[in-house]
């Protein structure tokens, strides 16, 4: 989480596929490996933090939706810390996460400020509004105007001292992302101009979940969640590689009805149970046929649990199933077969075998001491597409829980 407040401006010293080195002395010395920065309006992780200089890793994925593309050795960034629980909220609060890259196409002097016009992707502007904040290139700064295909900033002598936006001219492009809280506000309500009140009420529920809620980044980072998870707790967890997909995921030993609903009404995706693959060997619940999807996804035969009184499909008996499913002392009988919940086999070597949110279920069930079976679920949006990653910290922030990335969890698990 950033505020947008530049702490200093950088400059890249190497960039080369998959990483980059960057001098900022100051902000170098505030960073630990594992953990965040944000440069030029992108949240990289830490690979390195050394006097004067910190590395972080950077993806093709992040090259294609950003900025990045451009850099060169001797670029200026924007650099910012993350921000901690405590610190004053001066500025607007910034995930890293960039929605679109703009062109600058007009910069206009106004006596002492420029005005600057910058064109976004038409799936951005109807989000704009004059008055509302958005970062540009990881700068806070407050909507001026807002036209047809345009938008302007208006760019003080202290905001062009102390960050790029004083090298912007005709035909750069920008990295863009819009104000958490005002995502947040149209997420929880109708899609309407927030009331003050809403931004209020918005702000301090993101406040409240900074210390355990929304990203957490590196071996700390990994210990909350699984502290979290051991509690009973779901985790979201993101794919940035392969998928670009974030599941929730819960312990399924100690799954209630009320969290197989959360799972079918809020995260809307496709319930599945991860296993080890000697609870499926014991259980005798064998592959299904074919090789399953893109990523390979092992399905099993669907299964109910025998003792129930419905037909199986409710958010209670299928909580119920995947507790039997998860109990040391299920026999083969307990289970009818098809059923309403679908177990999946993860892979042996778990997370060091196979980078896959099957994988990382089982593998949060063992970190946290739990029967090694658990219950993952894509998040998707209201409209049925698939949460990016911005839309998965603003789930995160509403509801209370961590999110960690699959890497994160691969280093640390």
């Amino acid at each position: 989480m950033f505020t947008g407040r530049v702490d200093e401006i950088g400059q890249i010293e190497q960039i080369e596929a998959g990483r980059l080195m960057v001098r900022a002395p100051r902000s170098a010395a505030a960073l630990t490996v594992g953990g965040s920065v944000c440069v030029a309006g992108v949240r990289l992780t830490v690979q390195e933090a050394g006097p004067g200089t910190f590395g972080a890793a950077i993806t093709q994925e992040t090259r294609c939706r950003s900025t990045f593309d451009a850099l060169t050795e001797g670029s200026a960034v924007n650099v910012e810390v993350p921000l901690t629980a405590g610190d004053a909220l001066d500025g607007h609060l910034v995930q890293g996460y960039v929605d679109a890259v703009g062109k600058v196409v007009r910069v206009d002097s106004e006596g002492v400020s420029w005005r600057v016009w910058i064109r976004p992707p038409e799936r951005l502007r109807g989000q704009l509004a004059a008055k509302s904040a958005i970062a540009v290139d990881g700068v806070s700064m407050t909507v001026a105007d807002v036209l047809k295909d345009r938008f302007s900033i208006v760019l003080l002598p202290v905001t062009r001292m102390a960050t790029t936006l004083a090298r912007l001219s005709t035909g750069g492009r920008v990295n863009l992302e819009l104000d958490l809280v005002s995502r947040l506000v149209a997420r929880r309500g109708s899609g309407a101009p927030a009331a003050p009140g809403q931004v209020t009420a918005a702000l301090s529920q993101v406040t409240s979940a900074l210390p355990r809620a929304g990203h957490l980044a590196g071996r700390r980072g990994v210990a909350d969640a699984v502290r979290h998870f051991m509690a009973g707790g779901a985790v979201l967890v993101w794919d940035p590689e392969i998928e670009g997909e974030a599941d929730v995921i819960l312990p399924g030993s100690r799954l209630k009805p009320e969290s197989f609903a959360f799972l079918l009404t809020q995260v809307c995706g496709y319930p599945c149970v991860p296993c080890a693959t000697a609870v499926l060997e014991r259980l005798e619940i064998e592959a299904l046929p074919g090789e399953g999807d893109r990523q390979h996804t092992a399905f099993c035969m669907p299964v109910d649990r025998v003792a129930g009184q419905g037909t199986g499909v409710s958010a209670a008996e299928r909580a119920a199933t995947v507790r039997r499913l998860a109990d040391p002392a299920a026999r083969p009988g307990d289970f009818s077969r098809p059923g309403h919940v679908i177990p999946l086999a993860a892979r042996p070597g778990l997370l060091a075998e196979r980078v896959g949110h099957t994988e990382a279920t089982v593998a949060l069930c063992v970190a946290a001491g739990l029967p090694p079976v658990g219950v993952c679920c894509e998040l998707m949006n209201p409209d049925g597409t698939m949460a990016a990653a911005a839309a998965a910290e603003i789930f995160a922030l509403c509801w209370g829980l961590p999110l960690v990335e699959l890497g994160d969890l691969q280093c640390w698990l």
